[in-house]
């Protein structure tokens, strides 16, 4: 260890040296770069009522840690289908602007949340924040002052639409039930059913579900993070290809400044 440290520090004073008689100028920023969406083991997309599918754009193409961002039009209800690819059985931790959609609760994507049930090969699609067993309330996209995380005081993961796949521990046959002299299976447990953006707390809508037995393994099989952003943010941040020929507007972020990366003269010089 102590060699690889000598080795780095050499290559850094020699390329110190370098700068010095012939500097090599960089230019930091970069358009967004096209890639190819993973197949996902456990998918998940965002699904406007009157627009469909979200545009989505990749920012890897990792599919054990897939992010993205997806773009967001003001005011549209939305929906998630989630979609388990796999032949395993699936619970899905899934959090809205840093809150849990079932508890309502601040979200770290753990196995110890309350979870969506997938059966092997199945999908679910998810409306809103539940409210009560039979009852959701609409996601829709909003304005981030009047979003739902925001009335909790909780904006540390606004605009984000993550999930947590969590396969199921291994499960041992249930105990038998005696009944007199006989020996009965007992039933198993039936699965179940069903400025910057952020999402609203929308109108009611009836969305039955049920409880079910599931234990979680420690950690999940996968992680998707969808960053949701306004067409005008996705155009300045170069993501939308149909805005790459356009100059950004300078923007007031005091690390990310929009003069060319020269350093410009000081004021009244």
């Amino acid at each position: 260890m102590k060699h690889l440290k000598l080795k780095m520090s050499a290559l850094a004073v020699l390329a110190l040296a370098g700068c010095v008689e012939n500097p090599v100028i960089s230019d930091a920023r970069a358009d967004y770069r096209d890639m190819s969406r993973p197949e996902l083991a456990v998918d998940m997309r965002v699904e406007g009522d009157n627009t469909g599918a979200a545009r989505e754009f990749p920012v890897n193409g990792n599919a054990k840690h897939y992010r993205a961002y997806v773009q967001a039009t003001p005011n549209e209800r939305y929906r998630l289908r989630v979609t388990n690819n796999s032949g395993e059985r699936i619970g899905v931790v899934i959090a809205v602007d840093g809150r849990n959609i079932i508890s309502g609760k601040q979200s770290n994507l753990r196995n110890d949340e309350r979870m969506y049930i997938l059966e092997p090969y199945a999908s679910g699609t998810y409306e809103g924040w539940r409210s009560g067993q039979n009852q959701t309330n609409r996601f829709f996209f909003t304005q981030a002052s009047n979003a739902y995380a925001t009335a909790w005081g909780d904006t540390s993961a606004m605009g984000v639409i993550a999930m947590a796949a969590y396969p199921e521990k291994p499960r041992l046959p249930p105990p038998p039930v005696m009944h007199g002299n006989r020996m009965e299976a007992a039933p198993a447990a039936a699965p179940m059913m069903r400025p910057a953006p952020g999402t609203g707390y929308g109108e009611s809508t009836w969305s039955p579900s049920h409880s079910v037995d599931f234990e979680p393994v420690g950690n999940p099989m996968e992680k998707l993070f969808l960053k949701y952003e306004w067409r005008e943010t996705l155009c300045e941040k170069r993501v939308l290809p149909e805005c790459r020929a356009v100059q950004p507007r300078p923007g007031n972020n005091r690390f990310w400044p929009e003069n060319g990366g020269y350093a410009p003269p000081p004021p009244r010089h």
